[in-house]
Parts: C-alpha cells; structure tokens; sequence
C-alpha cells in the first residue's frame, strides 16, 4: 500500500515550531518543552526573530534559515501572522502544519477575512493543515506531543477526534488514570482545511490505531464526511458523541415530515447506516473507551446476568431493557447444567442470582455456562462483597473463564475497599469492569448497537430490477414545468403524477375549477366522492375546514364545493385557491393509515421518514428516520422502528397487512428520492394499507431549483449502487459479459477469482506474493462507496454459473481531480479485449465523475499491462523511486 499523503504530520520525522519561547505561558512555547519531555526522537527547530536561543538550543529568525526542510510546521503565533507564515512555510517547501492559534472565523468578519487568508495561501503552496483553533495532535508512539496540554499520553491503539481542545484533555487525564493508551489524539479546531473526513481516511490506513474515539459539534462535508466513516468503520470500531441534540428554535416547514424530523433524528440515522455507535454523554464516551481498548465485539444484543445479589441484578435487567436490549433466556441445557453445580435455591433464569455467599467455582460454573449457550451474545457478571465473598479469587475465576470465550464478558464489582484488588485483577487482563451496574448495562447496549448497525453498513441496495422501471424522464418534466413556472408547491395532480411515474399506487385524483364542473366530475368517477381544497398556501387542509368525505349525491358536492370555498376565504383569505380536488371515496375496513415522507437536512441532504398517519400525525409524533438509498432489509428495519408496527399485522378483527406492498412503496419513495434531487419535501398522507395492497390517498411534495452536477447523487450522503453503470457486451467467442459496478455481496466471487489467478498475475496486480486475500483486504475491495473508488467487474455465465473475468477499478487521488487505477484480467480469459474493454468503461465513469487525470504503477516487467495502456494513450515513464516500476497517467 502506498504511504498515506497525511503520513508525514502524523509520523513527522522533523518539526518547526513556530513563535518558540521560554515563557511559561507562551503555547508555542509550551510545544517546545511538550516535544522535548515526550521523548520526541525528530529534529524540533525553535522559530522566532527575538530569540537566538530557547532552552539552551538554537533559534531561528525564519523557516528559509532552516539546516533542513522540515515536514510539519507548528504555528502558535497571533492570527495576524499566520498567513505569513504559512507562505514561508510554503517557499520553503513545508507541506503540512497545526495551526493553534485562535482568533479566526470564531471571533466574527475580521476573523472570517483571516481564516480565508490561510487557505488561499496553503492551497496556493499545496499545504495541508489542522486547525486552526486547536489543541494540536499527539501521537505517543513516536513521542509527538505537538499540544499544549500537561500531563503524560500512554500509547496504545485507539484514536481520539474532537473538535473540542477541552474534551481532548479532559479524555487525556482520565485516560491516564485508567491505564488507557492512544495512537493517535486530533483536535481538529476551526476545520478550515483537513476535516473529519481526510482524518478518518488516514486512521482507515494507520495500523497502530484499532479504535477511534469522536466527539463532534458539526459537519461541513457530509458526502466526506459519510463516506469516510462508513469506509473506516468496516474495518475499525467507531463511538461518537454528537453535542447539540436538540434544534434551537423552530423552522417554517411545509409538510407533515418537515415538522417530524429534527437535525438529531437526522443524525442518529446517519449513525445507524455508517455502522457506528453513538452515546450521549461523555461518561458514556470514557466507558466506551474502556470497552473498546479490549476489542470486544458481541454478534447480538441478547445478555445474560450472573450475581451473587437479587437486588443488584434486577437493577441491570430494568435498564437492560430500557436501553432495548434482550434478556437472553438460557436453553435448557443449559439450565439443566445449572442445576447441577449451584444450591437449589438459585434463580433458575436470567438474571442468575447464583446465591450471596457465591464461591469463586460456582461463578465459574455459572459464567461457562452462559458463554456456551447460543441464546447468549454477552454476559455481565456482578458481585456485591458479601460476608462468604472473595471478590479477587471471584475475578481470577471470571477472568479465566473469559479468555477461553470468543463472547464479550463485563464485570461489575459494587463496592471500595474490599473489591479494589479484584478490579485491577480485571484491569490487567483487559476486562472492562465497572463500580456499577449502569455504565456496564450502557456499553453492552453500545456495543450490541454496533453490531447492528455494522448490519446496516454492509446493505448496497441495488436497482429494483424485478419492478417496472420507473418513468424518470416523465417525472423530470413535471418538476422542470412547475420551477419553469416560479412554482415551488406540486398540486395535488402533479403530486401524485409523480408519484405514478414510480409506480406507486394512487387514487384517482380531478380537479374542478366550478361547482358545476365539480358535479360533472363526481359523477364521471362515481359516488361517494371525497373532495379537498387546492391551493399551494394550506399544509393541512382539515385546519380550514378543506376536506368533505363520502358525498353520494350532486346536490351534495355542489353545495359542498361552495361552503368550502367560503370557509377558506374567511380562515385563510390570503390563501390561493386552485380549485377543488375531487377523488373516488376509497372504502377499505381493514385500512391502517401511515405516513411515508422525505425531507431535505442543511448537512445531510434528502432523508426517509415512516410512521403513523392521519391528521393527528404531530400529536402522536410516532416516526423513524432513515438515510437513502433502501432495500428490503432496510425498509424492514424502518418499519419496525415505529409504534404502528405492532397494528400492522393481526390486531383485533383485522387481518394483516400485505407487508410487501408497503415495503415496496418506501422502495419507490428511496428510488424518487434518489433520482429526483429536486425533492424537498414530500409527503404521503395517509397511505392505506390492508390485506390488499397499498393506497396513496394524498400527496404533497415541494422541489427547489439545484444546479447541474457531474454527480447525478450528489444530493445524497450515501452514494446508491450506480445500477445506470450496468451494460452488457459480447466477446468475440460470443459469450455474452455482464459489466458492473462491485457489490459487498461479491466477496466470495472475488477471493476465488484471486485464487484462480497464476502467481504471475497475482504478483503483477498487487506487487506482492498474495496467496489469497485477508478478511480486511477482501472487505476494502468489495464494500465499496462508490462516491471514491469504482470497481467494475467483467462477468459471464459458465454451466449456469457466474464466472468473474476481469476487474478494473480507481480510487479517488486526495486533490479530487485525479485517480489511481488498477486492472487485472484472469490468466484463462486473456487477448480477448476484456482488459481494453474494462479499462474504456472504467474512463468513461472517472471522466463522467468529473476527474482529470489517472494515473497507475506497472511493474516494468509487465509487458502486457504496458503494452495495453500504451495502446489507450496512457504516457509511460520511469519511477523516480524503484526502477522496477513505471507510473503510467492519462489526461480524461
């Protein structure tokens, strides 16, 4: 793998720090001693024109003074000088720096005019920078302490992101006392150039961190942002605290789902898709840590209790289920195993109170137990010290049970004095253990949800394929019409057009402009009729008296047309009016009424609402939130999230819905969120839905102009499977090739398709003697985001099964306008144009994604490969670095 562009200001092997002093309350001072007391084993040169000394050592007056060009810069000085000294940085040939100092867009207009300095002239001189407004970063492992914080940092292999200076030393001193080690801490501050997202991807690639730690307060780039941390949490578990839950104020909306949604719904569904695991508070985040510094990870949610206290364990089991967890019910082998090694008078389920004056064998036994049964994901083992207990001996018996179990074990030892000694029992072997029952229950459920949300992660929903295509160029035209018009507001014609144009069910729907016409038109489609007012100024029309149901006479709708309009005028005068929407009366007895809704977040763009339906739907304030795009595990998933859920299926004298209908609704609704990035809001309300099939009765939905982009999903923070890249082509054999985009669900095709390959071609694809791929290896191949890399793959059908020829795929370069690819082409199925075939398509994407450039590295004895991109125009040269390699680049 080649060295990670942030590689040099993680791993500087030399530092300037710039605005060095002896004073005590100096920052950059400070850096200077910080670097020196961590054992920093890099080159450190002192800048500052005041000083000729600092600490005994040489100072410089400027960076152009420098014996040698060293590979991070830190700057601590006034924000007024900070520009300068970034284009020194930059003349001298210094590409990256930390940025300390405050006093930019934070302080208002001046600081704002100061931060946009700092990034003309670092983009100006490719320079990369953290900050400003930081705390800096510490690495502990190569005794970079570039920070102004105190204390000692013990290495280890979690990573700590916070966009606060405060929490990053407040984690650092509670760390320290724990015994809790970094690879890495990273304040990011103001975030005016390196991000969230390009941290991520570096600790993605850093070995020496297996965790990572985040406290966010805001996102810019929420495309980066996601796709970063869902790219880095398949292979590295993530927590976060996420600060500002609730929304300040309120916001004018026009939809049921815009009043429904809040930003933290919104983020919370962020969460659930990229495969992370959120807590609330900073507790909960140190508890966390301790956890994840033991790289413990359930395969369920189902706990198993064991305690030598009733009270105590009834106490873990209420919060266990308030957090949502299960309580795992033993089989009965297990509990026949039970019943033979503890007293009579034991519990016999779950929790397992194993009696008071529980021995260090019979917890033990009882721990053994419950890791062996299959009903069990995780067990929590209490001890309260009682007068028969040995809480140490109890902990050498839990722990030595626990290191033959692959399941997470926490403890709880309740108690001070007597329990001390049990607990750094625990603290050596890397067992989270706790003081009460609360935080222990807490991480279980963070770490049960990471297991479920690593379920959502690994969900690509691909294209519906076995559904009539949609009519997405007839949708457009309908949007593109009403914008062309000024207009913002669908009517409920247009409204439910679209909705048609997915094929979503509707009602019929007409408008009348008289009362006459609107007797004419009830009597077309037949009594009774419903009839609703139109007009793009009312949100809920039973707020006006707009809506009149079952009129089974002409009489009737005339009469009601005209009180309708009246009443309008005198609620709403200011209110357009469109006419009068008249619909067949849709008589369904076993009807439930849902809500399915879209609204656009500022950061996160369109997301998917599902909940109960009907007018009160903001009183009972039932919904779940989810990102696009959907499948059906998803859709699932969304709908049982809600309280409505349990009156979908059998409930009184009702039978149950047909689930597949509305599964196959919030589909089409993921589909016209995906396709449509003029959405804004949209609402549909109620959709019937019984034992036979799914009715949209209402529709709203409001669009707003948006630029062209090269990315047709650029709307969207999760990138769907780009089914409009899928084509087909013949081989001069005749056998017909199948290329698309990569699925995670094509792992097992990949591994055998690299075991197929000779060791040549092994050899000449990843440059190294790769026998098979690892887990992790296979995992970043195939789970892919599609928004930084494409991977496409050539298939066929052999005997009536699929056969991989070929693989071509880019991964996005950091500036974001070049790519780097790769190609390989089974030894079997070669000079038949696949690789040239594969290699025009792949082009073609890059080019259509906007890149400029691809480059790549072929070994100089592969004379096929050269050969084949000499052929597509790719310029080949020497390796400046390994003459065993030519890189080889093509302008798109």
């Amino acid at each position: 793998m080649p060295q990670h562009y942030l590689e040099p200001l993680f791993n500087a092997s030399s530092v300037a720090v710039f605005g060095a002093s002896e004073r005590e309350d100096s920052v950059a001072g400070t850096l200077f001693r910080n670097l020196r007391h961590a054992g920093y084993k890099g080159e450190v040169y002192p800048i500052n024109p005041k000083h000729a000394e600092i600490f005994g050592e040489r100072c410089y007056a400027r960076a152009s003074e420098l014996p040698a060009t060293p590979e991070l810069a830190l700057i601590a000085t006034p924000a007024t000088t900070v520009a300068a000294i970034l284009e020194e940085c930059g003349q001298r040939g210094i590409r990256h720096a930390i940025v300390l100092s405050a006093g930019f867009a934070e302080t208002g207009t001046q600081g704002i005019e100061l931060e946009a300095g700092l990034q003309r002239v670092a983009k100006q001189h490719g320079i990369r920078f953290i900050g400003p407004n930081c705390l800096g970063i510490q690495r502990p492992a190569i005794g970079l302490n570039a920070t102004f914080s105190q204390g000692a940092t013990q290495a280890g292999d979690l990573a700590l992101v916070s966009q606060s200076g405060a929490l990053c030393t407040a984690m650092l001193d509670w760390a320290e006392a724990n015994g809790i080690g970094f690879s890495s801490v990273v304040s990011t501050g103001a975030s005016a150039d390196l991000d969230f997202g390009e941290i991520l991807d570096y600790l993605a690639y850093d070995r020496q961190t297996k965790g990572i730690l985040l406290y966010i307060e805001g996102i810019r780039d929420a495309r980066r942002f996601m796709s970063a941390l869902r790219a880095t949490s398949r292979f590295k578990p993530i927590v976060m605290v996420k600060v500002g839950r609730h929304e300040a104020g309120s916001r004018a909306v026009q939809s049921h789902t815009g009043a429904l949604v809040g930003s933290d719904a919104v983020f919370d569904a962020l969460v659930r898709r990229a495969g992370v695991v959120r807590v609330n508070t900073i507790l909960q985040l140190f508890a966390s840590a301790r956890a994840l510094a033991t790289h413990i990870q359930p395969s369920g949610n189902r706990l198993a209790i064991v305690t030598n206290g009733g009270g105590p364990g009834v106490m873990a089991t209420d919060l266990a289920v308030d957090v949502g967890l299960r309580m795992a019910e033993l089989s009965p082998a297990t509990i026949a195993e039970l019943d033979a090694v503890l007293p009579a008078t034991w519990s016999r389920g779950n929790p397992l109170d194993i009696i008071g004056d529980a021995t260090a064998e019979r917890y033990r036994a009882a721990v053994g137990a419950c890791l062996h049964d299959n009903n069990v994901d995780g067990v929590l083992v209490m001890l309260t010290p009682q007068a028969m207990t040995r809480p140490t001996a109890v902990a050498d018996a839990v722990i030595d049970v626990a290191k033959q179990a692959p399941k997470p074990v926490l403890t709880c030892w309740m108690g001070e004095a007597q329990v001390h000694e049990g607990r750094q029992r625990f603290k050596q072997a890397g067992i989270p253990y706790f003081t009460t029952p609360e935080p222990a229950v807490e991480v279980f459920s963070f770490l049960a949800a990471f297991y479920e949300n690593q379920r959502q992660l690994m969900q690509t929903p691909g294209p519906l394929s076995h559904q009539l295509e949609p009519d997405v160029e007839g949708a457009r035209l309908i949007i593109e019409s009403a914008l062309a018009h000024g207009r913002h507001l669908l009517n409920e014609v247009e409204s439910k057009a679209l909705l048609s144009a997915f094929r979503i069910p509707i009602a019929q729907t007409l408008i009348a402009r008289d009362p006459m016409e609107a007797m004419l038109t009830a009597q077309q489609i037949g009594f009774p009729v419903a009839m609703k007012i139109n007009s793009p100024d009312i949100t809920h029309k039973s707020d006006v008296n707009g809506v009149r149901l079952g009129l089974s006479s002409g009489h009737a709708v005339r009469s009601a047309f005209g009180e309708m309009l009246a009443d309008v005028k005198r609620l709403r005068p200011e209110a357009r009016l469109e006419g009068i929407v008249i619909e067949p009366m849709v008589t369904r007895p076993h009807a439930r009424e849902v809500l399915l809704g879209m609204t656009s977040d500022p950061v996160l763009g369109p997301v998917i609402v599902f909940g109960a339906g009907g007018v009160d739907v903001e009183a009972f304030q039932d919904r779940a939130v989810t990102l696009p795009p959907l499948n059906t595990y998803l859709t699932r998933d969304l709908i049982r999230r809600t309280r409505v859920a349990t009156l979908l299926g059998s409930f009184r004298n009702r039978p149950p819905v047909d689930m597949a209908a509305l599964e196959n609704v919030l589909l089409r609704l993921s589909e016209m969120v995906c396709e449509l990035p003029w959405l804004a809001e949209l609402d549909i309300n109620p959709l019937l839905v019984d034992e036979g099939g799914a009715l949209a009765l209402d529709a709203r939905i409001v669009i707003a102009p948006r630029v062209p982009s090269a990315d047709r999903y650029g709307h969207m923070a999760i990138h769907p499977y780009p089914a409009h890249l899928v084509t087909h082509w013949q081989l001069p054999s005749g056998h017909d090739v199948l290329i698309r985009p990569i699925r995670p669900e094509d792992a097992e095709l990949t591994q055998g398709f690299v075991r197929s390959l000779s060791e040549e071609s092994r050899y000449f694809r990843f440059m190294d003697a790769v026998s098979e791929l690892s887990p992790v290896a296979l995992a970043r191949l195939t789970q892919i985001d599609y928004t930084r890399e494409m991977a496409l793959l050539a298939l066929t059908e052999i005997d009536g099964r699929e056969v991989e020829l070929g693989v071509a795929r880019y991964a996005v370069n950091a500036d974001g306008t070049s790519c780097e690819f790769a190609l390989v082409v089974s030894d079997a199925w070669q000079k038949q144009g696949i690789g040239h075939k594969l290699m025009d398509v792949l082009m073609d994407v890059a080019r259509g994604r906007g890149l400029r450039l691809m480059e790549g590295e072929v070994l100089k004895a592969n004379r096929p490969m050269l050969k084949l991109v000499g052929s597509l125009g790719f310029r080949i040269e020497p390796h400046p670095e390994d003459e065993a390699v030519r890189r080889v680049s093509r302008a798109l």
